[in-house]
């Protein structure tokens, strides 16, 4: 079970009869250790209806280029699949992401969203709860222990910070079942976006196309476990010491793939702490206390 304390009420609506579930992924791109989701499929079950999945593609997000959105439509491609092996129907807009949860919404039976911090985030969930007529929930899966939970007031240092998140962690560092529909929605119809070839998808955005991709950095959730595993085994132990020297390659670069929601930091976290590596109070410092501060990490 999802942890109640992660799970918002948005607009104080209530479920109504609909065709689906539907759950707007945006701030979460993946399919494991998704809390938003996974709650998503325990409503779909309940209801005995599929799940729908949404995503909206804006032109005009704040300082993005191609760069990142090269990375981002090649870890939704992974989602995507994954999402399909589930018997779930991932549907892309391109258009601002709040006006498309608000149009799927008409046929749903309740909306969730994961959970967002940064201010356009905040801006398109508040215009979604308004204009949403049926129950519109939001849940965290992007931070191991909610910020509401972790504090009630705006928090100015991490030494303020973390005392009240050591307090709460044992709550939250558990690891996550993962649950079946009983519903496909792969057969229900929607116009997508289409992203299976990511170069022409690219190419029908209007966005800053002055930075490209890098292109020996995949993106996506089994790129990311890779990309962790071989920092757990190979540099953990000296990150503590040497994650400041700017010359040597001694972080987890997980960053791009936590700020795009392509890994959990529970999962991360969970693996680490597996381990008796001399860098793991190091490294759960940021990932979990100063890594609140910031939630785009």
């Amino acid at each position: 079970m999802i942890q109640e304390e992660r799970i918002r009420n948005l607009n104080n609506k209530q479920r109504v009869k609909g065709k689906y579930i539907l759950y707007w992924m945006q701030a979460a791109q993946r399919t494991e250790y998704n809390h938003a989701l996974e709650y998503s499929i325990q409503r779909a079950n309940e209801f005995k209806v599929p799940i729908v999945v949404v995503f909206g593609i804006t032109d005009s997000y704040p300082e993005a280029n191609l760069r990142h959105y090269h990375f981002m439509l090649e870890g939704l491609k992974d989602a995507k699949e994954a999402l399909e092996k589930r018997g779930i129907k991932l549907v892309i807009k391109h258009q601002s992401p709040e006006l498309a949860v608000v149009a799927l919404a008409k046929n749903a039976c309740c909306a969730v969203v994961d959970a967002g911090h940064t201010h356009i985030q905040r801006k398109w969930r508040g215009y979604a709860a308004k204009n949403i007529k049926c129950l519109f929930e939001e849940v965290e899966t992007n931070l191991i222990v909610p910020v509401w939970e972790a504090s009630d007031k705006e928090n100015f240092s991490a030494r303020t910070l973390r005392p009240r998140i050591n307090k709460k962690l044992s709550e939250y560092l558990r690891p996550m079942k993962h649950n079946k529909p009983l519903c496909s929605s792969l057969d229900m119809k929607f116009n997508s976006f289409g992203i299976n070839d990511i170069e022409s998808a690219l190419s029908k955005l209007d966005i800053d196309k002055s930075v490209g991709p890098v292109k020996d950095f995949r993106a996506g959730t089994n790129e990311a476990k890779k990309r962790l595993k071989d920092f757990i085994k190979n540099k953990l132990d000296h990150y503590a010491d040497l994650r400041n020297n700017p010359w040597l390659d001694a972080t987890s670069n997980m960053s791009p793939f936590l700020h795009f929601g392509q890994i959990s930091p529970l999962y991360i976290a969970l693996k680490v702490l597996e381990t008796d590596s001399p860098g793991k109070a190091a490294y759960l410092e940021e990932l979990i206390v100063r890594r609140v501060e910031c939630p785009c990490f």
